[in-house]
């Protein structure tokens, strides 16, 4: 397919979705209301949730739809459809420079490529006894004292929230308790940005917590500065960086990079795998373990 024409199916879906959405929320705001439209506050608060389901719905229906495109090609065919409806301007250089339209954009697709990750990963492990959550669903749990953790796990895992670190987590149910075993980071695009995601991680995995990454466009891995961080070997990274790294794409499978596609096949045998290792020998789940 070409740009147009993922562009073009991007457009169709993101647009019924960010006005369906946008029409619904509408409609629940004046429900119980007796002004004839939502408030100034209603109205940016409608945009902000229509436009991150827009952005999450167009990026899941692309890729399902344009199998054999890029997924990072399909990420951009979604920004130009944003940001064109942001600033009414089409062409992407001209795009590039309209910095209200491309902070919206950000704001809202990093948010909702974390719920696309979360519903893609869910689905993958829906009968696995193990569960995909984004932080605040953590946080929620850990208030409510639902989660079965060791207090020295609790401690540990409230720092990462108040710090933002991660931005999801997986969890395993064992006999009708909740443990959180796992750290994710989910990332549109890493670049420059993976030595600052590096340490955390090295951080979870000496906690002896599951640590993966999640990318959408793995350009980046083109360099070999970028494969030693994930990998570990050299002399700047002797280490790996991360249990796991999984790339939307299918050319830059590298020890623990390891391609990945809607279906999650990999990252679910991994999670299922360390989820038992964790269960049963997590004093040994440090740093080098892998699931392959």
């Amino acid at each position: 397919m070409t740009h147009e024409e993922v562009r073009a199916f991007c457009n169709r879906v993101y647009n019924s979705v960010y006005e369906r959405t946008t029409r619904d929320l509408v409609y629940d705001a004046l429900l119980n209301s007796k002004k004839a439209e939502p408030t100034q506050t209603q109205k940016d608060e409608i945009e902000r949730i229509a436009q991150k389901e827009a952005i999450k719905i167009a990026t899941i229906e692309g890729l399902k739809h344009c199998r054999d495109v890029e997924a990072a090609l399909v990420w951009r065919a979604v920004y130009e459809t944003h940001i064109h409806r942001k600033s009414g301007i089409n062409d992407a250089e001209t795009i590039a420079s309209v910095i209200s339209a491309d902070q919206s954009w950000k704001k809202s697709s990093g948010h909702a490529f974390e719920e696309m990750i979360k519903i893609l990963g869910s689905a993958a492990l829906h009968d696995s006894g193990i569960e995909v959550l984004l932080q605040r669903d953590l946080n929620t749990l850990i208030k409510a004292g639902e989660l079965a953790n060791e207090p020295r796990d609790i401690s540990w895992l409230k720092e990462q929230i108040n710090a933002s670190i991660f931005d999801l987590y997986t969890l395993v149910n064992k006999d009708d308790k909740k443990y959180c075993y796992g750290c994710v980071q989910s990332k549109t695009s890493v670049r420059d940005r993976v030595t600052r995601d590096r340490e955390p991680s090295i951080a979870a995995m000496q906690s002896f917590f599951w640590s993966t990454i999640i990318v959408l466009d793995g350009d980046f891995l083109k360099l070999p500065k970028f494969i030693s961080m994930v990998n570990g070997g050299t002399p700047e990274h002797p280490s790996n960086g991360w249990h796991g790294l999984y790339v939307f794409s299918e050319q830059y499978s590298n020890d623990r990079i390891y391609a990945t596609d809607l279906d999650f096949k990999n990252f679910k045998e991994h999670a299922i795998k360390a989820a038992e290792y964790w269960l049963t020998q997590r004093q040994w789940f440090n740093t080098e373990w892998r699931a392959d």
